[in-house]
């Protein structure tokens, strides 16, 4: 049996195919996610903990050939809250916190590392003073 190298059968395959691989797993996944997000943040639960289960859901959820990012994942319930606005009005207060300033985010975690650095300096410091022992009286 040979196989037919027509080159339209080949591209109406492709065509046919690769829009349920790349695209339309993506928008349930994303209002999913909206909802556990929300969900989780109206109980009381930690932007953290809610962002990784939201988050960890569109990843498993999308298929697909190309991977989701962080950033794409927080604009898929962004866009998930803002256009079921109905649905959502008591989350809106927590989108901030999925694109957090970038500036600012930087700049603590600059403070934080040298804050760490001069911590770390502080206690080889305490540590060379422990180890010598100083007595007055040895001559």
């Amino acid at each position: 049996m040979k196989w037919n190298k027509d080159p339209k059968l080949i591209f109406t395959l492709i065509v046919t195919c690769l829009p349920t691989l790349l695209f339309i797993p993506k928008a349930s996944a994303g209002s999913f996610g909206a909802e556990i997000f929300c969900t989780m943040r109206d109980g009381g639960n930690n932007h953290e903990s809610s962002w990784q289960a939201a988050y960890s859901y569109i990843k498993k959820q999308k298929g697909g050939l190309f991977k989701t990012s962080p950033k794409q994942a927080a604009g898929q319930i962004i866009e998930t809250v803002v256009r079921e606005r109905d649905k959502f009005s008591y989350c809106v207060e927590y989108l901030d916190q999925l694109h957090p300033d970038r500036k600012l985010q930087l700049e603590n975690n600059r403070k934080e590392k040298k804050r760490k650095q001069e911590k770390l300096l502080q206690e080889k410091e305490n540590n060379n003073y422990t180890e010598e022992t100083i007595d007055r009286y040895s001559y």
